[in-house]
């Protein structure tokens, strides 16, 4: 469990480095934008039959880091609509 949790915290802060532009996530938010990109990757890489959900393969590593990108993103974009 630990370890789920400090990949997702890396995951997450791959994201981020990954996201154009500055993001104004805290560390929490990064964590847990990281954990759900990381079920995520998990999941898929299953249902392609490359290892299981909490299972960290290259596959499913680079599936979660997408994921996140995509999940930090629409974080920051809500963000920015609800600010306004």
């Amino acid at each position: 469990m630990i370890g789920f949790i400090v990949a997702g915290l890396v995951i997450g802060a791959l994201a981020r480095l990954f996201t154009p532009g500055k993001q104004k996530l805290g560390l929490l938010w990064t964590l847990l934008l990281g954990l759900a990109g990381s079920v995520i990757g998990g999941v898929i890489a299953n249902v392609l039959g490359t290892g299981g959900i909490f299972e960290l393969n290259v596959l499913g590593f680079i599936v979660a880091v997408v994921a996140s990108v995509l999940l930090v993103g629409t974080a920051e974009g809500l963000a920015a609509r609800t600010k306004r």
